[in-house]
């Protein structure tokens, strides 16, 4: 095992010091070990997270899919892609688009969702409609040649009607979190025929999150703050705490924080029970930034029940982060940690 552990180390030190592509731009951004940090749980005030650098690295810009290529998918389903001349990647958080972008086939993308928001993608035509509808008009008009998803967007009769006309359609794991980031590109690039392309991402972005999950941690020190992750969409009275097995819980610890709602017994996504926040007791509340706009900022944040009583509320210690990029898990996950490092601690 201490084998093991010296491997990794000299691993990352070695394979994530600089841009992982050469298409990567330097980071401007002072590492996060040189950074000084202060006690979070002294911290007030409202903080935005940010990522250095919005738009995903594809791994190669020669890629060359080997077709067909024949999957079985998440629902069992056995599929045959003859062709991703036009690629449809869409779920709820925008990781299916970002990891095919990744994967050097952005040009090949038809369409995109309303997650997948990163600058690259933004001329794409968007196949959503009021927030994560699907549009089956739009998306038929794109005649795509493949079709990736998972079960997070609806109508699924949208997806059906796809399958039956004949279009390969894909169904990915749903689950989102930072341990099953590289089983999804996995998914996507066994798809798309390009296995090989999807290996070395898998392997870069695995290394990047570990490193910055050591370096988000040693800047954390003992500190180990009380987060709560609260999912808000005030437009549609949607108020949610996220718990155990929704993926911020281990967004919450990779960044050196103790998840305070799954602390308490929560799991999964349910409606914020003011008495059960109080008790998670958090020393800061991380949220989207579109769902913090949605309720009116922070004023409008600590008038939801129970959060004027937290230690966060009493502070207005509040993070945001872009709503195309908190929960997205795919090629900028350890961006992301980076951010939310960043935000907590300095």
């Amino acid at each position: 095992m201490r084998l093991w552990v010296v491997v990794l180390t000299i691993s990352l030190a070695a394979g994530c010091t600089g841009p992982a592509n050469g298409n990567a731009p330097p980071s401007t951004r002072t590492p996060l070990e040189q950074l000084v940090p202060e006690d979070p749980r002294q911290k007030s005030g409202p903080s935005t997270a940010t990522v250095a650098d919005p738009d995903v690295v594809p791994i190669s810009d020669q890629v060359v899919p080997n077709l067909p290529a024949t999957v079985t998918d998440a629902q069992g389903t056995d599929v045959t892609v003859t062709s991703v001349d036009r690629i449809l990647a869409f779920d709820r958080h925008g990781t299916l688009g970002a990891t095919v972008f990744a994967l050097g086939l952005g040009d090949r993308m038809a369409g995109r969702d309303l997650s997948t928001g990163f600058p690259a993608a933004a001329r794409l035509p968007l196949i959503t409609a009021n927030g994560h509808q699907l549009d089956a008009g739009a998306i038929t008009r794109l005649r795509p040649t493949v079709v990736l998803t998972d079960t997070s967007l609806g109508p699924w009769d949208v997806v059906q009607q796809l399958r039956d006309s004949g279009v390969p359609v894909v169904v990915t794991d749903s689950r989102r979190a930072i341990n099953n980031v590289a089983t999804l590109i996995h998914q996507v690039a066994d798809a798309l025929g390009v296995p090989a392309e999807g290996r070395e991402l898998a392997g870069r972005t695995n290394l990047e999150i570990e490193k910055t999950k050591i370096a988000a941690q040693k800047l954390s020190g003992d500190s180990e703050p009380r987060i709560v992750f609260l999912y808000l969409r005030g437009g549609a009275g949607v108020h949610q705490i996220l718990g155990e097995g929704t993926g911020a819980d281990e967004l919450i610890t990779a960044v050196g924080g103790v998840d305070a709602a799954s602390a308490t017994g929560l799991r999964g996504a349910v409606p914020i029970d003011p008495d059960a926040l109080v008790k998670a007791a958090p020393d800061v509340i991380l949220v989207m930034s579109g769902g913090l706009q949605s309720v009116g900022g922070v004023d409008g944040l600590e008038a939801l029940p129970g959060v004027a009583r937290t230690p966060a509320g009493q502070k207005r210690r509040v993070v945001d982060m872009d709503d195309h990029q908190v929960l997205g898990f795919g090629p900028l996950t350890a961006s992301v940690i980076d951010g939310l490092a960043r935000a907590l601690y300095t």
